[in-house]
């Protein structure tokens, strides 16, 4: 059987970085291999992220780069072989050519664990391969597990399965309530999700052991692997332990995640990215869009050539109606009084505000 090879790519946001870190200094006994998909089009605070976290690591970030034979950058490469049509959130080609395929390139067909910073307070679910020999893992919430593998082993179909490997477990790990629930079959009222959460209410690494002996009976990538040690891990990490694993290990935050006071009629506020990846990003919302007006004129202009008559980033303006100093003064506005709503939470960053977490670092593709 091949080696499994374990591998973290690194977007340039917070909590990719973070979870790199995270892994090498709880679980150095694991040669991870860190990658990144380079666009082309970053922001130099990303780049300048990544070499500091390759520092810290002390192991070589891969750069993967698609058309590396062509003379302009990957973005703009691909752009122009689909005739200037840009990616929006139904068509994020950008996605698939720039980031998902060199990724899966990058592993071929060996059996590879894909570590994913989806934070403990997130409610969705991260990149999952549908080539079986990748498996994603979670380590920042309390349930590492990808939402394919616990459909396997929670499923109606595997239950006595699933019984049966817990009745051999030792009898450390034996419960009686644990046993009931997992022998409580799913039905309208009480579903997978139910049975997953009061499962791991009760004891986090009773489950992660069963699991990991119910992957023996699967051609997943830890099926290999005589023990795990993630399957003694029973931490949950939030947005402010993020933050304080990139200050306290030196790394730091990425610079665009710093607030930037401004004025407009009397009323104050702060703006900045809430998100890694590309400067002209289509997830980015109006706020920053104006932060880059502002912060980065020149990137904004670049931004703005690429718009044409039939293809601009925002379904209902283009950028250069939204420069126009009466729409930046009414989206900074607007901002003020959304914001005002969540005046309690007192963080230094911006993105303890952003709308909906899905949005915090663009595609989940972007950060696999």
């Amino acid at each position: 059987m091949k080696k499994v090879r374990h591998v973290l790519g690194i977007s340039g946001g917070k909590d990719s970085a973070a979870l790199a870190i995270y892994m090498k200094d709880n679980y150095p006994e694991l040669d991870i291999e860190y990658y990144t998909s380079d666009t082309g089009k970053e922001l130099q605070a990303t780049y300048d992220l990544i070499d500091r976290l390759e520092v810290y690591l002390g192991k070589k970030i891969v750069r993967l780069s698609a058309y590396e034979d062509s003379h302009i950058s990957p973005f703009d490469h691909k752009l122009k072989t689909l005739g200037n049509f840009l990616p929006d959130p139904i068509n994020r080609w950008c996605t698939k050519y720039l980031k998902l395929d060199m990724f899966e390139r990058f592993v071929g067909s060996d059996p590879v664990v894909s570590y994913v910073g989806i934070r403990g307070d997130e409610h969705r679910e991260g990149y999952i391969s549908s080539k079986s020999n990748i498996q994603s893992i979670f380590p920042f919430r309390q349930n590492i597990w990808s939402e394919d593998v616990i459909k396997k082993l929670l499923n109606s179909e595997n239950q006595a399965l699933a019984l049966e490997m817990y009745d051999q477990m030792p009898n450390i790990y034996i419960s009686e309530r644990f046993r009931e629930i997992l022998a409580t079959p799913l039905n309208s009222i009480f579903n997978r999700d139910q049975k997953l959460n009061q499962l791991l209410s009760l004891n986090v690494q009773e489950f992660n052991k069963l699991m990991f002996r119910f992957l023996k009976t699967t051609q997943y990538p830890l099926a290999n692997e005589e023990d795990y040690p993630l399957l003694r891990d029973n931490s949950i990490l939030k947005i402010d332990d993020i933050f304080e694993i990139l200050k306290s290990s030196g790394v730091g935050v990425p610079a665009y995640y710093n607030k930037i006071e401004f004025e407009v009629n009397g009323k104050k506020g702060t703006y900045c990215r809430s998100r890694s990846g590309c400067y002209f990003c289509f997830f980015q919302q109006k706020i920053e869009w104006v932060w880059l007006y502002e912060q980065h004129p020149d990137l904004f202009y670049k931004a703005m050539n690429y718009e044409t008559s039939s293809w601009k980033w925002n379904q209902d303006e283009t950028l250069a109606e939204l420069s126009m100093p009466d729409r930046v003064e009414k989206i900074k506005e607007d901002y003020i009084l959304k914001t005002s709503r969540n005046s309690a939470i007192d963080s230094p960053y911006m993105i303890d505000n952003i709308l909906d977490a899905e949005e915090e670092e663009g595609c989940a593709a972007c950060f696999i």
